[in-house]
């Protein structure tokens, strides 16, 4: 008998001149980056929330904390590997992942497939368990008035006890 789990995850971070824009674990060249204490990798930190919440484990701030200097420029695909560690010491798997960047430039379809083989293989899954899409608002909200990017993450895990 498999205990099945969902949990969802958001982030949002706006953007920033002199900084690299990382998604997915892809750097994407573009005029700005996303401000945050570590990489500012939305994506990746809408995966760990999700990941985590299914777990009902906390969330991505109680665990690597914007306060605590070890996580300042930190790459992100670190914070996604610790979390993918600590599903397994409790005894979960990931079934799979669906996420949803939202931004309006620059156009993220070419580098979907890098970031789903970055995210599969960080968690040590096969890329067919890893979902990625893309999407503008259409010009409305934040993401429409290109001041930042969001992302939404869903994910399902499991164990068999």
């Amino acid at each position: 008998m498999y205990n099945f789990r969902i949990g969802y995850g958001y982030d949002a971070h706006a953007f920033a001149p002199d900084r690299k824009l990382i998604l997915g674990s892809v750097e994407i060249p573009h005029t700005q980056g996303l401000l945050g204490h570590s990489d500012a990798d939305v994506l990746l930190h809408a995966i760990t929330d999700a990941l985590l919440g299914a777990a009902a484990l906390g969330d991505i701030g109680q665990h690597f904390p914007d306060q605590d200097p070890a996580y300042k420029n930190i790459d992100s695909t670190l914070l996604l590997k610790k979390t993918g560690d600590f599903l397994r010491e409790h005894h979960y798997r990931i079934g799979n992942i669906d996420a949803t960047l939202r931004l309006q430039r620059p156009k993220i379809a070419p580098y979907i497939p890098r970031m789903r083989q970055r995210i599969a293989e960080v968690l040590g899954l096969d890329t067919d368990q890893v979902s990625v899409k893309a999407t503008t608002t259409e010009k409305m909200g934040f993401e429409g008035r290109e001041e930042g990017c969001s992302a939404s993450a869903i994910a399902l895990i499991y164990n068999s006890h």
